[in-house]
């Protein structure tokens, strides 16, 4: 491959890289493949002749590619996180180009430098103690980029046992460092990483396992108890690891006390924060680190969940000059000139030669920024803990340790084989992958929020594979999908019978954006604030609400259906049908009244026209000059009125009446004439004329004002009738006002009016005025329909 091959086939490397990572959800977890699987698909000796890279990628897709397992997916919960990024990625390539080996500061001057820059900027991003970092020529301490976890553990244990022997030698010259290497011994919890184990053998050391207490905590008491019997024996306590998250429940040892039990004995305390040190760069979690300024090394890794890929881990020590006594060599090929000016980290670990790690945890660290990690953070916790809200809410599952950061391990409750009959199907389904965990005899699955790309429903769907399979095995043993827990179903409690238990239980529909699909749900729980800067901003906000056509055959349905049953109504309800009945634009035909409109009417409009002597021109005549208390009105195109405000009102005659409409009061004052006073029936409660101004004045009630609007028109009617359903014959010298805004006053009359006003106006709007006079002859003055005006208008 040359520069110009080169530079094709790495863009679409970068193609197929983002492609994947972008469509990894829709991958397989877990492969479904055997050991042994490649080994029959791949040639068994390399080519003797180079092959094109197309050929080469060819088999990347076909048999790599499916005995994956899929590390990024946002189904992997197994382990703990080996999340990547793009920065992180695009570190790693130039890395790789550049291929600079930083092993010294001569190897690499920028390459070193930059790993104490990171380092310092990593140690002060989690919270650590001044004497970790290494800001300073004469700074003891300092950070180190470690491959992993493991070397983190065993380099500190290595310069702990090069410490605790240079120390016997002194008291015990005459003795061998190989007869002095046989009395010491270390510690740790039993809940503590296999690494940790491995390390003591290594180290050719006696290791020592402290019970943690019932939360999985390693408590100082008994760390103290154990070394004070193994003095007695003759052994010297050396070294000391202390777990912040442990492996199977994420449980973190009890650091201060740890730490004062160390500084007594004169042991070398290694905190081991493999996982949970990424999170204490979010400041609600660094209680635990408390005592942390005890330590003496401290190491986790960033690759796990801080979204730079693997390796790196981040080892700090208080005295690097303990590092130097184990592990210097200075041959002569390596020295330079500036030794002992500037930090070689080939003094820091066990290999030689080391990567240009550096880059990519600086290259996250500057594109992601504080704040972008710690929201990444705290979205792994949030969805952590959403998860075990599913997992607590199903009676068959149980969590037997609390839950920390983003991991939860649980378990189905009964014997430990149908959890881990559960474990090994799902994994045989690969659509989910998870790893067990056993602590004190208890058999459970981890699940651990693994990507960053994990989503809400990613949790949900699946918990839904957790619960298909666990039915599936629950009732292949017991016949049933609950097992043997006894599910206790709630009694299904109908509306009416829960109004007759609880009188205050309020109700209100709520009616989703889908169609036909109510709830109804308890209101009980509703609260009023009073305060007044609430109740000012409220109102303001409703003020500020514009009235826009909003119509739809469901919305007319809707307001039909609450004008019907003349009940109360949630705010969201009444907003709908204020909007669909005031509205300044022209609403469409239904096909129904367009067919009642080609026939003249519709039956309800036709016998009430049929019954009425008075017949509406429709029209508006026009006055030279204006009267500034009438009514002005602009010439909208005709309208036509909706169905879902059609008003059935029956027997509602006057008899002559003045009707004077000021928009200057915005009042619609109506005055009966010729007509005699009214006789009130002693028999019958009366009707006041103030209760039916009352209802036709709308006040502040802007959602009840058509309701009121036609209730008083009907109470009017009944005003002026006897018993008999003859009318009153005395005179009446009373005038009924009705009251409310301009806007409404206008409404009345433009949306309530039979006919249209006269589009064809070409005059201007201050030109154009309507003052009614009167209602002869009995007419109907608000018709079956519409609550149309029957009167003839002139000037």
């Amino acid at each position: 491959m040359d520069h110009t091959e080169f530079r094709v086939k790495a863009k679409e490397m970068v193609d197929y890289i983002a492609d994947y990572l972008e469509n990894i959800r829709d991958r397989r977890v877990y492969p479904g493949v055997q050991p042994g699987y490649l080994h029959k698909l791949l040639p068994t000796e390399a080519p003797e002749k180079p092959e094109k890279w197309d050929d080469i990628f060819k088999d990347v897709d076909q048999h790599i590619m499916p005995g994956l397992v899929h590390w990024q997916s946002p189904h992997m919960h197994a382990y703990f996180p080996a999340l990547t990024s793009y920065p992180s990625i695009m570190g790693d390539m130039l890395s790789s180009a550049l291929n600079v080996l930083c092993f010294t500061w001569a190897s690499s001057p920028a390459g070193t430098e930059l790993e104490t820059i990171a380092m310092n900027w990593l140690g002060k991003l989690l919270g650590l103690p001044e004497c970790f970092l290494n800001e300073k020529n004469d700074s003891p301490g300092g950070g180190v980029i470690q491959t992993t976890a493991s070397e983190a553990t065993l380099v500190s244990l290595l310069a702990a046992r090069t410490r605790a022997l240079m120390e016997l030698s002194k008291l015990n010259p005459e003795l061998q460092a190989a007869e002095l290497l046989g009395h010491l011994i270390c510690y740790c919890s039993d809940q503590a990483h296999s690494s940790v184990e491995k390390a003591g053998l290594i180290g050719l050391v006696r290791m020592r396992y402290i019970e943690s207490d019932e939360g999985q905590s390693m408590r100082g008491a008994k760390l103290e108890e154990a070394i004070a019997a193994d003095k007695e024996k003759g052994l010297v306590p050396f070294w000391v690891c202390a777990t912040l998250g442990t492996t199977g429940s994420v449980a973190f040892d009890n650091l201060r006390e740890i730490g004062q039990v160390c500084q007594k004995h004169g042991a070398w305390l290694h905190v081991d924060a493999a996982y949970a040190g990424s999170a204490f760069v979010c400041p609600e979690y660094r209680h635990w680190l408390d005592g942390v300024e005890l330590a003496d090394s401290f190491a986790f890794n960033p690759s796990k969940w801080l979204m730079v890929n693997f390796d790196c881990t981040a080892m700090w020590v208080k005295d690097s000059t303990a590092l130097h006594r184990t592990f210097n060599v200075n041959p002569i090929y390596l020295r330079h000139e500036n030794s002992g000016k500037a930090i070689d980290y080939m003094h820091w670990q066990i290999p030689l030669s080391r990567r240009f790690r550096a880059l990519k945890l600086w290259f996250v660290l500057r594109n992601y920024g504080v704040v972008g990690i710690q929201k990444h953070i705290r979205e792994g916790v949030r969805l952590a803990q959403k998860f075990a809200a599913l997992v607590l809410a199903d009676p068959r599952f149980e969590i037997p340790q609390p839950s920390n950061l983003g991991m939860v391990a649980f378990r189905l409750k009964g014997d430990n084989a149908f959890t881990e009959r559960l474990l090994k199907r799902l994994n045989a389904r690969g659509y989910i992958h998870a790893v067990p965990a056993c602590f004190k005899g208890i058999y459970v699955i981890r699940f651990t929020i693994t990507s960053q790309r994990t989503t809400n429903q990613d949790i949900l769907d699946d918990w839904n594979e957790i619960k298909i399979v666990a039915s599936e095995i629950l009732t292949d043993v017991f016949g049933s999908e609950n097992g043997n827990i006894a599910v206790v179903k709630k009694p299904r409690i109908s509306l009416k019978e829960t109004r007759e238990l609880n009188a205050t239980f309020g109700t209100s529909l709520l009616l989703a954006n889908s169609p036909m699909s109510p709830k109804i749900v308890n209101g009980t729980h509703a609260a009023i604030c009073d305060y007044e800067q609430v109740l000012t901003s409220c109102a303001q906000t409703f003020a500020q609400l514009k009235m826009e056509p909003k119509d739809s055959p469901e919305m007319r349905r809707r307001i039909r259906g609450i004008k019907m049953c003349g009940k109360k109504f949630s705010l969201d309800s009444c907003m709908d049908m204020v909007q669909g009945m005031m509205i300044e634009q022209p609403l469409p035909q239904f096909e129904e009244e367009r067919e009642d409109a080609s026939n003249g009417s519709s039956p309800g409009e036709r016998s009430s026209l049929s019954s009425s002597p008075v017949i509406s021109t429709g029209t508006i005549k026009q006055e030279t000059s204006v009267d500034a208390n009438q009514l002005q009105l602009p010439a909208p195109s005709r309208q036509y009125r909706s169905k879902s405000v059609d008003v059935a009102l029956t027997g509602l005659c006057l008899d002559d009446a003045k009707i004077t409409i000021d928009m200057k009061n915005s009042e619609i004052i109506i005055t009966p004439t010729g007509s005699n006073k009214i006789v009130e029936e002693t028999e019958h409660k009366p009707v006041q004329l103030s209760d039916i101004q009352d209802k036709l004045n709308i006040g502040d009630k802007i959602t009840q004002a058509f309701e009121n609007f036609q209730d008083g028109l009907q109470m009017l009617s009944d005003y002026r009738k006897n018993d008999d359903g003859s009318e009153k014959t005395q005179d009446c010298n009373t005038k009924l006002t009705i009251r409310g805004p301009g806007s409404y006053i206008k409404k009345l009359i433009q949306q309530f009016s039979e006919g249209p006003f006269d589009s064809e106006d070409s005059k201007p709007e201050s030109e154009r005025a309507v003052s009614t006079q009167s209602i002869k002859n009995k007419a109907d003055a608000i018709c079956k329909k519409c609550l149309h005006y029957k009167g003839k208008t002139s000037k």
